[in-house]
């Protein structure tokens, strides 16, 4: 694989400034990063001197930004018509932002809640924000998580075709549908048409419950997801997405993933 298709998030150092979240993931050998989209790695409404600071950031450590993980879309389940454009004007920042930066896509919010009744209202907004993602080059991925409608397989797969847009679709996490007792697999087959962004982390059902763990230490068949998307034509990033600092500190734990399954 190319390694400059490899990237890590930096939520696991939300406590950290993102100089210093950008600065680990060069000391694993990464170059590129997801930004966790709140302060203080990458605010909900940047401004040019935030951006500017970030371009410097990348500039030092000669890490990329590969993806913005903020969370714009979220309100546009709202009753209310001006909270709604609030939401679109900061859906634009974004794209806006990852453009200037260089990412290739967003994480986005399909509105909140599970119910698929919100397809049909969120759809149309969705499409306004992929045409407008579409011109600037970026691509909006919705996580598969819990508390989304995008954590059902079938769901994401209905909201990818309402939208009809090839920049929005899912931001594939087979760990998150692991612990919520979806077959990763079985969901690969269902939206795979409809992939724009990737997640890897590893975690394992116990009589304790789900445990997250090292990546190649759990149930999660990292091999098997690089080659299926590989498969269909995958040209985006992989993510190395370490959330275990309970375990181990990230400052020593990415760089041993990386350098064991990268």
């Amino acid at each position: 694989m190319d390694l400059n298709r490899i990237s890590a998030c930096t939520y696991a150092l939300r406590e950290h400034p993102y100089e210093y979240a950008m600065q680990v993931v060069a000391d694993a050998g990464c170059v590129k990063a997801d930004l966790w989209g709140r302060a203080p790695h990458f605010p909900e409404d940047p401004d040019d001197e935030v951006l500017s600071d970030i371009e410097a950031v990348v500039e030092r450590t000669g890490v990329a930004v590969a993806n913005l993980g903020s969370y714009p879309g979220r309100e546009f389940i709202s009753d209310d018509d001006a909270e709604i454009e609030a939401e679109m004007v900061k859906m634009r920042l974004i794209i806006d932002s990852a453009q200037r930066l260089g990412a290739r896509s967003i994480r986005v919010m399909p509105g909140h809640g599970e119910d698929p009744a919100i397809i049909d209202q969120v759809a149309p907004l969705m499409a306004e924000s992929a045409a407008y993602a579409e011109q600037a080059g970026v691509y909006l991925g919705m996580e598969n998580h819990g508390g989304s409608l995008a954590g059902n397989p079938d769901d994401s797969l209905r909201l990818c075709e309402a939208v009809g847009n090839p920049h929005f679709g899912v931001l594939y996490e087979p760990s998150n549908l692991w612990a919520a007792k979806v077959d990763f697999r079985e969901a690969f087959s269902i939206f795979k048409d409809h992939i724009v962004h990737c997640h890897l982390k590893d975690g394992a059902w116990t009589d304790d419950g789900y445990k997250r763990c090292h990546l190649g230490e759990g149930d999660v068949d990292a091999a098997w997801v690089v080659e299926a998307l590989e498969g269909i034509g995958y040209a985006g990033d992989y993510a190395l997405e370490y959330e275990i600092p309970d375990i181990e500190p990230m400052e020593t734990g990415l760089k041993q993933v990386r350098i064991a399954h990268v």
